[in-house]
């Protein structure tokens, strides 16, 4: 706390988190508790996570927040909900208590951001809700191999929020009715895999899951699709890239939108990010590879640009060599590599992926056409903590007068 200005800062960071056993429908609307408990995993924040800073001062005359660098209406429902829930625990104790009750009251899921590695939001069944809490399975440590790759089909806004969707698929769909009585022992049977580290289980149950969700969508009426073709060209792919080895390698699962979220483990990742790129190939003229072409078109007649060009052919080298590909001595060989890595590291974001061959065997297996820029990029990650406190104040997002920074 800065005594001068009286303000008191702090900043945080908080995960993302996917589920592998859905939460699809509240039991009540006001106190967001789910019709089923659900499972997720958390991802790390090295490749995604949402940053918030909160200044206090007995100089302001009145709350704000921002979101995103643009102000919002904090007298939001939910929002004004989490802030009583904060205001009645500091008051009582100091900010300690079962702060996954006051995120769920915020957005159910986001409870099991709460905590690192594998987490379970369990139903409860007090009417209260306070027993529908967020509980650790195990820690981020527990399956280091286990990767996840978020393969980016479109970036919109989904055209049925979620909250909208669960409340017609309570009212209209006899299928959700069903799938409450499902998932109990779907729960245990995922934890234990969990524990197991048994991925042929955990994967099976992972598709399963998400395929009962958008069945359950499209159960609800008016039908709810969240899926695209380009959504569906991935699970018929995963499907044909397990039976080519006659195991679960790859797992898939869909949230309420397009986008794929692959469950992988870490010394099948080259390979599979090869077959999507090879089934879904990146655009070749984007921003990336123009820039590119630009440095490779450097003269080396021109001998006052010469160390400008060797600056950013080294950088350009070193990048190469790190992905462990061989760097070409004909010079439009070195254009058409330095043109097509530019292409990955575009399309490719997150840990890194080796560049690897894929067999010939493998693809007539597949027997798939490919669609060109099908995928807009794809994120490779692993499992992560929970949230984390900033300690360097140049991080805080808020500046000396409490306003956003420019």
């Amino acid at each position: 706390m800065d005594e001068g200005s009286r303000m008191w800062m702090v900043t945080c960071t908080a995960p993302v988190n996917i589920a592998v056993i859905k939460y699809w429908g509240k039991r009540d609307e006001e106190l967001i508790l789910p019709i089923n408990s659900s499972l997720s995993v958390t991802l790390h924040q090295d490749q995604l996570k949402s940053t918030t800073t909160v200044a206090a001062s007995r100089d302001f005359k009145e709350d704000r927040i921002w979101l995103n660098g643009k102000e919002e209406n904090i007298n939001h429902p939910r929002l004004q909900t989490c802030l009583r829930e904060i205001y009645a625990l500091a008051k009582l104790h100091g900010l300690e208590g079962e702060l996954s009750e006051i995120a769920r009251q915020g957005s159910g899921s986001a409870c099991r951001s709460m905590y690192g590695g594998f987490v379970q939001w369990m139903m409860g069944v007090k009417e209260d809700g306070s027993d529908s809490i967020a509980q650790q399975i195990e820690p981020e440590t527990h399956w280091s191999e286990l990767r996840v790759l978020i393969l980016v089909v479109s970036a919109e806004q989904k055209p049925i929020g979620s909250t909208a969707g669960m409340q017609t698929s309570v009212k209209t769909s006899p299928l959700l009715k069903y799938r409450t009585e499902i998932v109990p022992e779907r729960m245990k049977e995922m934890i234990d895999a969990i524990k197991r580290q048994d991925f042929e289980t955990f994967g099976q149950l992972t598709m399963k899951d998400s395929n009962q969700f958008h069945a359950t969508c499209l159960d609800t009426f008016p039908p709810i699709i969240y899926l695209n073709d380009i959504s569906k060209r991935i699970i018929n792919l995963v499907h044909r890239y397990n039976s080519h080895f006659g195991e679960t390698r790859v797992a898939y699962t869909f949230d309420a939108g397009p986008n794929a979220v692959i469950y992988i483990r870490e010394q099948h990742v080259d390979e599979f990010v090869e077959v999507v790129k090879h089934y879904f190939p990146p655009e070749e003229n984007g921003e990336h590879s123009h820039r590119a072409r630009q440095l490779v078109m450097i003269s080396s007649i021109d001998q006052s640009r010469r160390w400008t060009y060797f600056l950013c052919w080294s950088h350009i080298c070193t990048m190469l060599m790190r992905s462990q590909v061989e760097v070409p001595s004909d010079p439009e060989e070195i254009h058409k590599s330095i043109t097509l890595h530019a292409i990955s590291f575009r399309f490719l974001k997150g840990l890194p992926v080796n560049s690897v061959s894929v067999s010939e065997h493998l693809k007539s297996s597949i027997q798939m056409d490919s669609i060109k820029s099908g995928i807009q990029y794809i994120i490779n990650t692993r499992v992560g903590p929970g949230p984390q406190l900033i300690q360097d104040a140049n991080l805080h997002l808020l500046g000396e007068d409490g306003f956003p920074k420019q």
